[in-house]
């Protein structure tokens, strides 16, 4: 049974760091291009960064270009997004994703991603 595992959200002050990651069991990680999504109640996912499988290639939204850096470790088969200068409106769940169809290109899109974790919560005070 595939599963990902997210760790690292919690609260933080406006201006302050995280670092999230993602373990995956059951897949070969280092196999599969990762995406990191955040959602807020009702609203729908939005993508936030991914890299491709080799680690080659990266991409981020708009709005976090700059803070946030999304890393991959094919060794130890996790991939991380560390998060600074962090704003209140960056306040999510936030979830990774894996996709082995896509895992040479970026992929932006939620339903190109096979695999998800169950989420953590990053909450960002003022």
């Amino acid at each position: 049974q595939v599963q990902l595992v997210e760790s690292g959200g919690g609260l933080v002050q406006a201006g302050g760091s995280l670092r999230l990651s993602c373990a995956a069991s059951g897949l070969a990680l280092s196999d599969y291009a990762v995406g990191w999504f955040r959602q807020l109640p009702g609203k729908e996912r939005e993508f936030v960064a991914a890299v491709t499988w080799s680690g080659s290639t990266t991409d981020y939204t708009d709005s976090v270009k700059g803070r946030f850096t999304i890393s991959r470790d094919n060794a130890r088969a996790t991939v991380s997004l560390r998060m600074t200068s962090l704003k209140p409106e960056d306040t999510a769940v936030y979830y990774c994703a894996a996709s082995y169809t896509f895992r040479s290109r970026i992929a932006p899109l939620a339903s190109q991603y096979t695999y998800w974790g169950q989420g953590t919560q990053v909450t960002v005070s003022s």
